[in-house]
């Protein structure tokens, strides 16, 4: 009998333990640095969508400088994380957030931009996962050009309008690939011209453009690349405000996700396309390597990069759906 009481308190008490006594769910972070930004709200929802199929915890957290990084991996670390995906604020930080990760036991994959080491070099140990810079600008560069042919617009009307941010690594792939494959598709190199902006937002762009129309004022039609959307729509409110239309400017940007409400306005303007990555994969693909590497101990690839697909006016409502942009 007195045995029969004693199994039946373990029981109760075994029954009494939270059902997560045994195997706490595992939790993971993911930082941003700017997540009022489309491009960032996508990623979260991608990284949502693996934690709710996978069965892992997501803490979503906007990290704009790098006191709120630091600050913010503590906090993981207090809530159980096991590790965590981030877009940093500043590559430069990579070391001092990987000492930080250390401290607290944290498994870490960068995302979009890759952590930059004390001697200036890309910090290769550190797991990434981001688009693959200068194929994409190729590809912005070639449709730029395509596009150009196809309006049967001459080199000596026409301009390059190339908005730049050579501080940013990826920025600089980019537009340097989208230079190459202007002058591969025969537009003349005296014909395009850098115009560096001071912020990375649309309005940086947009007077890094008219700076540029102001110097250069005879050019009948221009091209427009840079390194994301927004510096693609800065340069083209500039070319508006100079009666510059769909008729007479070619702005391709990188993306997919700033510009959506631009290609749907019921009127064209002179933003024509983007080359769109696929952020809510991205957010997916990151959250779930990261979920397997502190699951499983399957370590992650040390560079894993993805490629765009060109949208338009005519097929972006298309594409956004099957890639989970929109619903």
């Amino acid at each position: 009998m007195k045995k029969t009481l004693v199994c039946l308190f373990l029981a109760l008490l075994c029954s009494a333990l939270p059902a997560g006594a045994a195997a706490a769910k595992i939790k993971i972070g993911y930082l941003v640095k700017q997540p009022e930004e489309p491009w960032f709200q996508f990623e979260w929802k991608g990284a949502t969508k693996a934690a709710a199929a996978n069965g892992f915890e997501l803490i979503k957290l906007g990290v704009p400088d790098g006191e709120k990084v630091l600050n913010a991996l503590d906090s993981l670390a207090a809530n159980g994380a096991q590790g965590f995906v981030i877009c940093t604020p500043d590559v430069r930080l990579g070391p001092a957030i990987m000492n930080k990760a250390k401290q607290n036991n944290l498994k870490v994959i960068t995302v979009d931009d890759q952590f930059v080491g004390s001697n200036g070099q890309f910090m290769t140990d550190v797991r990434y996962l981001g688009m693959s810079a200068t194929k994409i600008g190729q590809a912005s560069g070639a449709a730029l050009a395509a596009e150009m042919k196809k309006r049967n617009w001459t080199a000596a009307d026409t301009g390059v309008c190339l908005i730049t941010f050579e501080e940013l690594n990826t920025a600089f792939e980019r537009t340097e690939g989208i230079l190459t494959a202007l002058k591969a598709a025969g537009v003349p190199a005296n014909r395009i011209f850098k115009a560096p902006q001071k912020t990375t937002d649309i309005p940086g762009s947009l007077d890094a453009a008219s700076v540029l129309l102001t110097q250069q004022p005879g050019i009948k039609h221009w091209l427009i690349g840079g390194m994301n959307d927004n510096a693609v729509l800065g340069a083209v409110r500039a070319m508006e405000g100079r009666g510059f239309g769909a008729g007479n400017v070619i702005g391709i940007g990188i993306n997919g996700t700033d510009c959506i409400d631009e290609l749907r306005k019921p009127k064209p303007t002179g933003f024509f396309g983007s080359m769109l990555v696929s952020a809510p994969q991205e957010g997916y693909k990151t959250a779930e390597m990261l979920y397997h590497w502190i699951k499983d101990g399957a370590e992650p690839p040390a560079d894993t990069r993805t490629v765009g697909i060109f949208i338009t006016r005519e097929n972006f409502e298309q594409v956004l759906k099957q890639e989970g942009i929109t619903e």
